[in-house]
């Protein structure tokens, strides 16, 4: 009888324990959050990430530095994934003048063109089309970059989604349209506002591959996400990547989330893409649980310097907040 096949087989162990170490990141990051803005020093609200972790780093691990992604309300993740300093990133959501954009972006509007975060943006689906420009412009310079587009299943039902999405399939665009389908557009339910059951179906009618994965599963979302992303740089045009996901806590942070039924938080819970992939790496002997307990703790230790570091720092002055409005063009 053979022996079933490893499920991290063709994958680097270094490639795994970073992926590991990034979902951590953001878990620690965004409870680390939620704690601040019960200490009311966090301005607005907030959209946590918590439970969505696999599929912002199972994508952006097949993503190079000078690739773009394009970012949601729930925005954290997808930041974090691509690599945005974690003091940065906890500074702007305090609105501080120390963060990505001096505090003036706070929660839902972190950027760092540096590293192809070209930012999260606060409303819905408002970002489908901006990735389908920078993959254009990715096309015309033949650079061959690649674009990832984040997005919930809300969005989906934008026109501004089958708008990007037809746009770019007519032009072969180097993007990848990943859909975060958390089940719930803040509090309805996605099978209440959409006929069809999976929203990648709606691919086909793009001439665009539509591909359904385990979004809680990082390696079946990294799989999934290398085919596409090798298919855009190689000139074979956009993919729509349906992520089947849960948040755990509620839209945003004053939502109790009470509209969705116990059980299926129960079920979902157990699916915890963390502690999935833990138990698989460990398995595997990819780490050791030692191994595993020792990148938490210093995760753990990163992030409270992160948020220390934010505490600390200064607010940007009144007389500022008409600064860095407007962008002298050479």
């Amino acid at each position: 009888m053979s022996m079933q096949a490893s499920k991290t087989t063709g994958i680097e162990k270094e490639t795994l324990v970073t992926m590991y170490r990034k979902m951590l990141e953001i878990r620690r990051f965004e409870e680390k959050v939620w704690h601040l803005f019960g200490r009311n020093l966090i301005p607005g609200t907030l959209h946590l990430y918590i439970g969505e972790e696999a599929v912002a780093v199972g994508v952006c691990a097949n993503l190079k530095i000078d690739d773009y992604i394009t970012s949601t309300h729930r925005g954290h993740g997808h930041c974090i994934a691509k690599g945005a300093d974690l003091k940065k990133t906890m500074a702007e959501i305090l609105g501080k003048k120390t963060g990505y954009c001096k505090g003036k972006g706070g929660s839902m509007h972190v950027a760092d063109a540096a590293l192809g975060n070209l930012g999260a943006t606060a409303v819905v689906g408002s970002a489908i089309p901006i990735a389908v420009g920078a993959a254009l412009s990715c096309q015309l310079r033949g650079t061959k970059q690649v674009v990832a587009c984040f997005f919930g299943d809300g969005a989906s039902n934008n026109g501004t989604f089958h708008e990007a999405l037809n746009m770019a399939a007519i032009w072969r665009l180097p993007v990848l349209f990943v859909c975060e389908n958390n089940l719930y557009a803040m509090g309805t339910r996605i099978s209440n506002v959409t006929a069809i059951e999976n929203i990648a179906d709606r691919a086909s009618a793009y001439g665009m591959p539509g591909v359904i994965v385990d979004g809680n599963d990082v390696i079946e979302v990294y799989r999934a996400a290398k085919e596409a992303v090798d298919r855009a740089r190689n000139g074979g045009g956009p993919t729509l990547i349906e992520c089947k996901t849960y948040r755990h806590k509620g839209h945003s942070r004053f939502d109790p989330a009470k509209y969705r039924p116990p059980d299926e938080v129960e079920e979902w819970m157990k699916k915890d893409p963390i502690l999935r992939f833990r138990n698989t790496l460990i398995e595997e002997g990819v780490l050791t649980e030692k191994q595993a307990d020792e990148i938490d703790r210093q995760i753990t230790e990163t992030v409270e310097e992160a948020a220390q570091f934010a505490v600390k720092s200064p607010y940007p002055q009144p007389e500022e907040a008409l600064e860095d409005v407007f962008v002298k063009l050479r």
